[in-house]
């Protein structure tokens, strides 16, 4: 590959979200929701996805953060 993301791919690049985005992880289709965040990583409820620390991974299936796909830009 040439290191290209798809145009709906998070990538790591916060520019493409908003504090309220949604997104999706690329392997089980887990959403992130910051409005509820993230009880198995203790992560409270309104945090953006931008601001999950680096170790942040999905809780279903441990995908990385930079693999998760936006599904709603907010």
């Amino acid at each position: 590959m040439s290191g290209h993301t798809f145009e709906d791919s998070y990538g790591g690049d916060d520019d493409k979200i908003s504090p309220m985005s949604k997104l999706e992880c690329k392997i089980c289709w887990h959403v992130y929701d910051p409005a509820e965040g993230d009880a198995y990583w203790q992560i409270p409820p309104g945090t953006p996805f931008s601001a999950l620390p680096d170790h942040w991974s999905c809780p279903n299936c441990d995908g990385k953060k930079h693999d998760f796909l936006v599904v709603d830009h907010a």
